[in-house]
């Protein structure tokens, strides 16, 4: 733990007034953790520095003896300010002699109040450091574990007919490529929106990647996807050129009455970042066979595999961004 932690407004650091019980701390707390972990914002650099400093955030304040040394830190440091606060120009050089002159007799009370305080929060940080937090170690093992899940659910989501696929193929994964100036802030006329609209009628889209600092250039890929695409051209003063990076176009797709994700729940990656839907309606069958256990378990590695090559994909398209 940083051991100049307190100098920083920790009620700030977590989004809470300083009055907050610490039901409301940790509702502050899983608030920011979801949207600055590291894992969420792999284009930040600052990002595992700043759930560091919630993570001691939530120590301090959630642990009594800490948040009592703090808070003196606090109201001490507020004394001060309230003090200069009231002071004008003329009144600052009076202050500063009259700081000079009389040290041994107001001054003296306040900063001995004020590095007693500090003490006191350097002794509690020196012991959450050496002991640990417990809540933290929960509230981080909450986190981890509702991220795996959120990924988990998005995968069956992404497939909710599994029988339509073997474990051994690729999903359709198509590359577009138009003309657009480095400089056009339309993108040459294409974005996710009308992409989307665009391409949906050809198959159900798991996911849309648009690049954004190299433009004129996304991956679409598809859970399955008709070969009427390939006579898919954009539009006409700016048509698309289709690259097939993997998979199979299916001749005669058919609807088979699966259910439908609806436009505003589906995943859209866009500036090497992932939107994640609602995905309260997945769940899994109560009853298996032995059978159904080994076709969940090829689906599994199936999935696994295929989401490591979409991570490469978007790797490679990300690389090409900075290049």
């Amino acid at each position: 733990m940083s051991k100049d932690i307190y100098k920083k407004n920790l009620y700030g650091i977590i989004g809470v007034i300083e009055t907050a019980s610490e039901k409301e701390i940790l509702r502050g707390y899983r608030k920011k953790a979801l949207l600055c972990h590291p894992d969420k914002n792999p284009d930040n650099p600052k990002a595992a520095e700043l759930f560091h400093e919630l993570s001691q955030a939530l120590e301090i304040l959630t642990d009594a003896a800490a948040r009592a040394a703090y808070d003196q830190t606090l109201k001490a440091k507020k004394a001060v300010e309230a003090r200069n606060q009231v002071l004008d120009s003329k009144r600052k050089k009076f202050k500063e002699d009259l700081e000079a002159r009389e040290k041994a007799s107001f001054e003296k009370n306040e900063a001995l109040a004020a590095a007693e305080a500090e003490r006191k929060v350097r002794v509690e940080i020196e012991r959450l450091r050496k002991e640990g937090s417990r809540l933290l170690e929960q509230e981080q093992q909450r986190l981890r574990e509702e991220i795996k899940q959120f990924k988990s659910t998005l995968d069956q989501a992404f497939n909710s007919n599994p029988g339509t696929s073997s474990p051994s193929s690729s999903p359709p994964r198509i590359k577009l490529k138009w003309k657009a100036n480095k400089d056009d802030i339309t993108n040459g006329g294409y974005n996710n929106d009308n992409l989307h609209t665009l391409l949906s009628c050809y198959g159900k889209i798991n996911t849309l990647f648009v690049t954004t600092k190299r433009k004129g250039s996304a991956i679409v890929e598809f859970d399955r996807v008709s070969s009427d695409i390939l006579s898919e051209h954009g539009h006409q003063s700016n048509p698309l050129t289709l690259v097939w990076l993997s998979g199979k176009p299916c001749e005669n797709l058919k609807d088979d009455n699966e259910a439908t994700i609806p436009y505003s729940s589906k995943p859209v990656l866009e500036e090497h970042s992932v939107k994640y839907s609602n995905l309260s309606g997945v769940s899994e069958p109560q009853d298996k066979t032995a059978q159904s256990d080994n076709d969940f378990e090829s689906l599994v590695l199936m999935r696994m595999r295929q989401a490591e090559e979409r991570k490469k994909l978007i790797e490679q398209m990300m690389k090409e961004d900075n290049d």
